[in-house]
């Protein structure tokens, strides 16, 4: 029982991941010279200064970053909420990008949304 007690309490951390940052939906708009703007939605239960969705990326499928909007305030009182970013070169031969979100105590979510560019 107490080595079920144990496995138990060492588990709660990973709960509280369930309050990252989540991307719900990501819009690519690209010109012919594949320069993009993204439309991203985001959701998180800000709670203020301390812990609130900060940034989101747009990532090649190696990782690479190739373009991040940082968040500057919390919206608490707007869940979810979206913001865009323009001026995002999608280098030739990548045709899907995903998207990640981030916040202060949790980092990067795990999840995110994957766009393909056209």
């Amino acid at each position: 029982m107490r080595r079920a007690l144990a496995t138990l309490v060492l588990c709660l951390p990973a709960v509280a991941t369930a309050d990252e940052a989540q991307v719900l939906d990501a819009v690519a708009a690209c010109d012919v010279a594949r320069v993009c703007r993204f439309t991203v939605t985001v959701r998180h239960a800000d709670t203020g200064w301390a812990h609130y969705a900060d940034a989101w990326e747009v990532r090649a499928p190696d990782g690479t970053v190739l373009g991040r909007r940082v968040l500057l305030h919390p919206h608490e009182a707007e869940q979810p909420f979206t913001r865009s970013l323009s001026g995002v070169t999608i280098p030739a031969g990548i045709d899907q990008v995903r998207v990640f979100a981030h916040d202060r105590v949790h980092g990067w979510g795990a999840a995110s949304v994957s766009v393909t560019i056209r």
